[in-house]
């Protein structure tokens, strides 16, 4: 089971002043909030237990768009792969530990 959802991070986002100045770059805690966001898009009664491993290989510039890919591992779903993309090329990726809310 995979989700994919395309994101831009503005350049007017509150984070990018200062980082770095004549050369933003979209900090890793803003990418990572608009991963959990798509997990959250994708699979509305899960929550975020903790971040496995995340690991960062190509900067974000602001306003450049970015794929979201989202897949359930297979240990019955307690953990989720995600990559993000530009274009072909993976700039993040990582692994999230959830917990399904009871209700």
């Amino acid at each position: 089971m995979t989700f994919e959802a395309r994101r831009a991070i503005s350049a007017n986002h509150p984070s990018l002043p200062g980082h770095f100045p004549d050369r933003p770059l979209v900090p890793g805690v803003v990418i990572l909030d608009e991963v959990l966001t798509a997990l959250v898009e994708w699979r509305k009664d899960c929550q975020l237990a903790g971040i496995r491993a995340v690991k960062f290989l190509v900067p974000l510039k602001p306003e450049q768009t970015f794929t979201i890919c989202l897949s359930a591992s297979d240990d019955g779903g307690r953990e989720v792969n995600f990559s993000c993309r530009v274009e072909d090329r993976i700039i993040v990726e990582g692994r999230l530990e959830v917990c399904w809310e009871t209700k």
